[in-house]
């Protein structure tokens, strides 16, 4: 994803296996550009458990999973999905 592209080069230049806490003392400060503000790296891996990494493509998807709400474009909006059942919503536009 692009707007990690810093903190993809540095995973990917890291030793491997490493930790949780080795990956945030060494790369923690790296900043995470998000839609929605920033957040650096430290904070969004701080949000797993601890953990050891076999090899950058681990770390990374971790840290996907762990990127906070700035991430988000819109909260609780999808144009893909239908209203549920029960529950009121937009009228359908036809373009």
């Amino acid at each position: 994803m692009q707007f990690m592209t810093d903190v993809d080069e540095r995973l990917d230049a890291h030793s491997y296996p490493v930790t949780t806490d080795e990956l945030i003392t060494a790369h923690g400060d790296l900043e995470i550009s998000l839609p929605n503000g920033s957040e650096t790296f430290g904070d969004a891996l701080s949000r797993v458990e601890p953990m050891t990494f076999e090899s950058a493509e681990e770390a990374r998807l971790t840290t996907y999973s762990a990127i906070g709400e700035g991430a988000i474009g819109r909260k609780n909006y999808s144009d893909r999905d239908p209203t549920a059942l029960g529950v009121e919503g937009h009228e359908p536009v036809s373009l």
